[in-house]
C-alpha cells in the first residue's frame, strides 16, 4: 500500500494574506526538569492544510461538527490542471472523475465561477486545490459562496507535486471543531491496488 501525505508541516505553512499565523508555546518540558513535554497552540481555523465549512461564508451554513464525514472520506480524484479552471475544464475534470464526488486540482489553478458553477451542479462531496484559497486570491467569496451554498466541503491547502494523477481514497477528517467555519486536517491519499 502506497499513502501519500499530503499535508502542510502546520507551523512552516503558508498562511492566507491577513490570517494569523500558527504558533506553539512550551508549557513544560523535560529537558527543563519537568515531568513532561507540554506544548499549547495558537492556530486559524483556516492555517495550513484546512478545510471550508459551510458557515464560512453562510451564518445559517452548517459547521466543522455538523459535516457528515463520507464528504472527506471516499474515492478522490486527483487531477492536473495549471492556471484557471474554466467550465470546460471543470466538465472534462468531472469526466476523467467518471462519477467520484471528491475532486482533488494538483497545480496553480484557480478555480473560476464557471468552473464552481459545474462542480455545485454535479452535487460534488469535495473540492480541493493546492492553492490557500479555492477563488482568485483578490476576490475568493464568489466561488466560495457557489460551492458551500451546495454543502460541497473545500479542502485548501494540500500538497500534491508527490501523486500522479488518478484515482485514491481520500482521507481528510477535519478536527471535531464545534461551532466552527473551518479546522486543520491531516489529508492522506492512499493509492488504490
Amino acid at each position: 500500500m502506497i499513502i501519500y501525505d499530503i499535508t502542510q508541516e502546520l507551523f512552516s505553512c503558508e498562511v492566507y494574506p491577513g490570517d494569523p499565523a500558527p504558533k506553539k508555546e512550551t508549557l513544560a518540558s523535560i529537558h527543563k526538569g519537568d515531568v513532561c513535554n507540554l506544548t499549547a497552540l495558537s492556530v486559524c481555523a483556516h492555517n495550513g492544510t484546512h478545510i471550508d465549512a459551510p458557515y464560512h461564508f453562510f451564518d445559517d451554513g452548517k459547521t466543522v461538527d455538523m459535516l457528515s464525514l463520507i464528504k472527506t472520506v471516499g474515492q478522490a480524484y486527483v487531477a492536473e490542471h495549471n492556471g484557471d479552471v474554466s467550465s470546460t475544464d471543470a466538465e472534462n475534470i468531472l469526466i476523467k472523475a467518471n462519477g467520484i464526488s471528491r475532486i482533488l486540482i494538483k497545480g496553480d489553478a484557480t478555480v473560476t465561477k464557471a468552473a464552481a458553477q459545474v462542480f455545485a451542479n454535479a452535487a460534488i462531496n469535495l473540492l480541493g486545490n493546492e492553492s490557500q484559497t479555492v477563488g482568485p486570491h483578490n476576490a475568493p467569496m464568489e466561488v466560495h459562496k457557489i460551492l458551500l451554498a451546495k454543502d460541497i466541503v473545500l479542502l485548501e491547502g494540500i500538497r500534491l507535486a508527490h501523486v500522479p494523477e488518478g484515482e485514491y481514497m481520500l482521507c481528510a477528517q477535519p478536527i471535531n471543531l464545534g461551532g466552527c467555519d473551518g479546522a486543520p486536517v491531516r489529508a492522506i491519499l492512499i493509492e488504490n491496488e
